[in-house]
């Protein structure tokens, strides 16, 4: 296992742990990353590589939020989890419209756009929906996830179906949609989160099954590597982004997503 290989493992965990919870897009940077770090293994180990290290950021939203989304922990209350019921249907209502999409038009769909112009254009449009959201939000109707019904629910999962277009960003067309339906921050970002376990399992699942696991001692350590290193970073990144949105909008990411697709349209069509 070499030293060069082991250092770019590290970085695209570090990476994806990062821009998988802000709504910056992951695909963005690791196709950006990783035309710069390729790594010297298979076409399979790599796919199987993405997918594992979006495991390591699924694990850590478990990880922080498992009392709050564990409807039998004994420290809650009758009231407390029938709440926590009413908010796993929600979000089981809210992946539908991804989920079904997802199956009938992901190979198509990554066929047609999983591309560097694709992704830089997405990056900079979502870029300034967070602008001009952001410059006209109001004050929030859905001020926790209590509040949010089904509808809404439904609508938001909506939104993320949108981010099947590789560059959109699950989280980034997520909270678009959230802020645009009326919840506050937080609401949009949690809720993001929580739609993102089954969503990203049951791709990552897929994926895996499609991409197998006959992988050598050293290509299991790899992957291990980045799963945790994935892991450590995202419960890292969560935590900030929800410290952050406390006090200030999301229009800094939105500034930064059309700078980093103005860098990628530079480097892929212009130079």
């Amino acid at each position: 296992m070499e030293v060069l290989e082991i250092i770019k493992v590290i970085i695209l965990g570090i990476v994806q742990g990062i821009t998988e919870w802000l709504p910056v897009s992951s695909t963005g940077h690791l196709i950006l990353f990783d035309a710069f770090l390729q790594l010297n293994e298979s076409e399979l180990f790599v796919n199987t590589f993405f997918v594992v290290i979006q495991f390591g950021s699924i694990l850590a939203v478990i990880f922080l939020y498992f009392r709050k989304l564990n409807p039998f922990s004994r420290s809650k209350d009758l009231v407390a989890r029938h709440e926590t019921i009413n908010l796993w249907k929600k979000v089981i209502v809210a992946i539908i419209p991804a989920a079904i999409l997802g199956l009938l038009f992901d190979d198509t769909i990554d066929a047609m756009f999983y591309n560097p112009v694709t992704v830089a254009v997405m990056l900079i449009v979502y870029g300034i929906l967070f602008i001009v959201i952001e410059n006209r939000h109001r004050f929030p109707y859905y001020r926790n996830l209590e509040q949010l019904d089904y509808k809404t629910a439904f609508l938001i999962g909506c939104f993320q179906s949108l981010a099947l277009i590789p560059g959109t960003s699950r989280s980034g067309a997520t909270i678009v949609g959230a802020l645009l339906l009326g919840t506050a921050r937080p609401v949009a970002a949690e809720f993001s989160f929580f739609m993102a376990i089954p969503t990203m399992l049951g791709a990552s699942a897929l994926k895996l099954l499609k991409a197998g696991l006959a992988f050598t001692t050293a290509e299991w350590m790899l992957l291990l590597l980045g799963f945790v290193v994935s892991f450590v970073v995202s419960v890292f990144a969560i935590k900030f982004l929800m410290s952050y949105i406390q006090q200030h909008d999301f229009k800094v990411f939105g500034y930064y997503r059309i700078i980093l697709g103005i860098l990628l349209l530079l480097y892929f069509v212009v130079l």
